[in-house]
Formats: C-alpha cells, structure tokens, sequence
C-alpha cells in the first residue's frame, strides 16, 4: 500500500479528527523502525523501538468493517511486532470510537493512562485519548 492509498483509507476511516497526509505516511515508512501490515481494505502501522512497539494507525476501510480485517491486521501486526523482539504493545485511541476501544480490549489491552480533551471533534466537541498497552 502506497503512502496516497493509506493517506486516502485513513481520510475515509477518521473522519472526525484531521486524516494524516501522504507526506506523513511518506515521513513515516522512511523510518527503519516503521513497518506495515496491510490486506486490500486496511492497514496498520508500527513502530518498534528497543522492546516496544507502537501501533500508530490502524485503518479499515467503511464499507468493510465487521468483516474481520481490523483484526487480522491486528494479529499480524502482533506477530510482526513479536519477530522485531517488542514485549510491549502501546497505542493511543479516542475514547468515542468504541468499535477499535473494544477491538483492542478483546485483543487484552488495557487502559494505562487518559488524556482529557486530546481529541478536538469539527463540532467543537473534545474526547479524551485513551493510552491502551499489552505484553506481546
């Protein structure tokens, strides 16, 4: 997948917070660290360093979710993170967006920390960003 691809599958997936550009993605797989899981309606996005990984976005695509994509990225995303030695899964998700809150607490993330009002909504709204982590 294309920096455009996933700049244009991230714009359709979040669609109340400002969508990463493909400069961004570009900027990002740059990186040695930086790696991607993708299948044709989603991809996730991580970064390991040391023993740690960071799953930056995860992105399905609209019309397909409930179809299990998330999830199988999300367990080749485990697996890739596993073969890059990470012990430790961390991520940040909105508190709103229940569908991945739940993918990842039935995928044993719990809650390490919140920050309040992180996420500004186009209707002026704020929701807290949620900091989930997992041993891998």
């Amino acid at each position: 997948m294309t920096p455009l691809q996933m700049a244009k599958l991230h714009a359709a997936a979040f669609t109340t917070q400002r969508p990463w550009s493909e400069a961004e993605f570009a900027t990002l797989i740059e990186s040695p660290h930086v790696f991607i899981i993708t299948d044709p309606y989603c991809f996730a996005l991580g970064r390991a360093v040391a023993d740690e990984v960071e799953l930056l976005p995860l992105a399905t695509d609209p019309e397909q979710r409930r179809h299990g994509h998330a999830q199988d990225c999300l367990d080749r995303f485990h697996q890739e993170a596993r073969a890059r030695q990470a012990s430790t899964s961390i991520l940040e998700v909105a508190l709103d967006n229940q569908a991945a809150c739940r993918l990842y607490q039935n995928n044993h993330y719990n809650i390490v920390a919140e920050r309040p009002n992180y996420y500004r909504r186009p209707n002026g709204q704020c929701t807290a960003a949620l900091i989930m982590s997992r041993a891998l």
